[in-house]
């Protein structure tokens, strides 16, 4: 179909590129290494802004849930910054940070911490109450009750929100990019825009998607698979 739509004629070359012309420049970026560069760049970014907005959010979800008025006062506020779009926040990364890698893992963060606290807080808040009776009943009270039951029970729901994190992170990491002088993938995007060279950026995209796809299937989806496994949710 994209073939076809393309030889049309309906647009440009540089509007419109073909599968060949993408798959073509694909291949060009990995031989002279660019792609790999720019990928290994932008890994680099997510994984570290990802990690320090999982430590954070989790941590910032359970006590939230913990303490009554932290969950009055700063649920909804988390709930209106979670819809707050990351490409908001470069300004104030700029200034605070100034241009460069300082800025972008801070916009990496700021985008998907907020997912995992909310997927945390709503996860541990949805756990049957009666989970909690048998814990007490067999012995299981505070911090213990906790790591032992209510957190194993809310986990479907936050690995939920971690994978919801985790596209954040990437969104981020595009918009941040946009100020990287010299790598990365939303580097490559920008460069091939400003270059008019649609072939770049769709080819910059699909790498994108790929990348999301394996990290659904060979991280997130086996932590799923193995946590409905244990709580036999898998279907028959």
């Amino acid at each position: 179909m994209w073939e076809g739509v393309f030889r049309t004629g309906l647009w440009p070359d540089y509007l419109f590129p073909s599968p060949l012309g993408v798959f073509h420049n694909a291949v060009e970026g990995f031989q002279d290494h660019s792609f790999i560069i720019a990928t290994a760049a932008s890994m680099k970014r997510v994984l570290l802004g990802y990690s320090i907005s999982l430590a954070a959010g989790l941590s910032l979800g359970l006590l939230i849930v913990a303490c009554r008025f932290l969950d009055e006062t700063l649920s909804p506020l988390l709930l209106g910054l979670q819809t707050l779009p990351s490409i908001c926040w470069l300004p104030l990364a700029i200034l605070w940070f100034g241009i460069g890698e300082d800025s972008i893992i801070f916009v990496v963060a700021i985008g998907s911490v907020f997912s995992i606290s909310m997927a945390t807080l709503g996860g541990i808040k949805n756990v049957p109450p009666i989970y909690m009776r048998v814990a007490r009943t067999m012995g299981a009270k505070g911090f213990k009750a906790y790591t032992s039951v209510v957190i194993p029970a809310a986990l479907p729901t936050i690995i939920t929100g971690m994978k919801q994190g985790w596209s954040f992170a990437w969104r981020a990491l595009m918009a941040g990019e946009l100020l990287s002088p010299k790598d990365g993938l939303g580097y490559i995007l920008t460069l091939g825009r400003d270059l008019h060279d649609m072939n770049q950026v769709v080819g910059v995209m699909v790498i994108i998607i790929i990348i999301g796809l394996i990290i659904d299937k060979f991280v997130f989806g086996r932590v799923e698979c193995s946590i409905r496994q244990r709580w036999g949710l898998n279907r028959a």
